[in-house]
């Protein structure tokens, strides 16, 4: 026998690295949603452009959008022995904290523009990400297509908030001052 696994072995090292992988990009997911969230007076008084999606499809997206990133993560560091597996696992550990702040970039520090810059990173790093895990594992790259589909929609929109609330939600026509000219 000259093989290093068989495939039995290598089905349940995957196996064993999606348990670990797709709940913790999962959790990371959520727990990055809890530093800055759309719950705020400031959100909810920006003016929302047109291709806002109800604020449910948020949820329900990025729940999937983020097993299929823990499953192409498991598919990734599964791969034994493959060729640019340490490069794609160190680009894609590059490429989460980027995803994973944006949210407070944007909701926390209450930053239309900065969130601009932060979601482009994240999509620059992510075509990056792709790249990388489609020449470790084919499939690994396919499934981080419906992400980039879903963060370059979240780019425009993020581009559409700046455009809609060129002040960046912080003047509203309201102020603590009133000047009278006599």
């Amino acid at each position: 026998m000259n093989v290093i696994a068989s495939r039995g072995q290598l089905r349940a090292s995957l196996f064993r690295w999606a348990l670990f992988t797709v709940p913790a990009i999962m959790l990371l997911g959520f727990m990055a949603g809890q530093f800055g969230s759309p719950n705020t007076q400031w959100f909810r008084d920006l003016v929302k452009p047109e291709i806002f999606p109800p604020p449910a499809a948020f949820g329900i997206v990025w729940t999937i959008l983020y097993a299929m990133i823990g499953f192409s993560v498991a598919l990734v560091c599964s791969a034994w022995g493959a060729r640019g597996r340490g490069v794609a696992i160190g680009i894609f550990l590059v490429h989460l904290p980027l995803n994973l702040v944006w949210s407070y970039v944007f909701f926390g520090t209450r930053s239309i523009e900065n969130g601009l810059i932060v979601i482009s990173l994240v999509v620059v790093t992510l075509i990056a990400v792709i790249i990388a895990f489609w020449r470790v594992r084919r499939a690994a790259g396919l499934l981080l297509l419906p992400y980039l589909a879903w963060v370059m929609f979240a780019t425009v929109l993020n581009y559409e908030f700046l455009q809609a609330n060129p002040d960046g939600g912080h003047g509203n026509g309201a102020s603590a001052t009133q000047r009278i000219s006599i």
